[in-house]
């Protein structure tokens, strides 16, 4: 058998997780979208036509829907968009960092460059290269907006995220090419608050990495060892796109 047709066999064996959301027309999406940003699978050439017999739809969505990865023109004028990233951008050593229990405690919780510390004295340094994914299990709350935002009774949002410390580290420490979470928004809201902006997102993409947002099944996929694997489709200039992610893991 050939080596690469071996080797998949190989990876058949190992448990395939998928990590990102199912997306329909009532699938939630930042309340900042316009309205009738989404139409999904609209029929524009149905069965019965007697050019050909087929069934041909439509898709509208934003970049930003769902799981989704964004490029660093999302946040960073004149970043680079979608055309830039290849096939060999799309594959990655996956790190799960898993703050769960701290999120219990307090929805608010950022994830600290300790939390990345404590992580690496247990399983080792994050490698090159590495797609790096904060574990908070908040993906549970999908496809309900208002418990992804953690809409309070004051109408204020409160969810976990990362901190800019944490970042800092795991690009600036570690040399990782992206990072990914389940919340809605890089920066846990008391962060975002805090700064008065989405610091923790600006400062990835205007590093020029990639982050996927509104990941899922994180709880399924070993902390360390799994390789991260996504694709989206190949527009050129998006900032974002829905995205397929899954993870091959032991």
């Amino acid at each position: 058998m050939y080596k690469l047709w071996q080797t998949l066999e190989e990876m058949k064996k190992l448990k395939w997780v998928e990590l990102s959301h199912s997306l329909n027309n009532d699938s939630p999406f930042w309340s900042g979208i316009p309205e009738g940003s989404v139409e999904l699978c609209k029929t524009v050439f149905d069965w019965g036509n007697p050019m050909l017999e087929c069934l041909i739809q439509t898709f509208k969505f934003p970049g930003q829907f769902g799981t989704h990865i964004d490029f660093p023109g999302h946040f960073a004028k004149d970043g680079a968009l979608s055309e830039a990233y290849g096939v060999t951008n799309g594959v990655f050593p996956l790190c799960v960092i898993d703050i769960t229990d701290k999120v219990a405690k307090d929805v608010h919780y950022a994830a600290t460059a300790q939390d990345i510390k404590d992580y690496e004295a247990k399983y080792g340094p994050i490698p090159d290269g590495a797609f790096v994914a904060l574990r908070t299990d908040w993906s549970k709350g999908w496809p309900d907006m208002n418990a992804l935002s953690g809409i309070a009774e004051d109408g204020s949002e409160n969810f976990p995220g990362w901190s800019l410390d944490a970042l800092k580290y795991i690009y600036e420490e570690r040399n990782a090419a992206a990072n990914g979470h389940e919340a809605l928004d890089t920066d846990a809201s008391a962060e975002a608050a805090k700064a008065g902006d989405l610091a923790c997102e600006r400062y990835v993409l205007e590093k020029g990495k990639l982050q996927i947002e509104v990941l899922c099944n994180l709880d399924q996929v070993a902390p360390a060892g799994a390789i991260l694997f996504a694709a989206w489709p190949r527009i050129e200039g998006a900032t974002g796109l829905p995205v397929r992610v899954w993870a091959v893991t032991e």
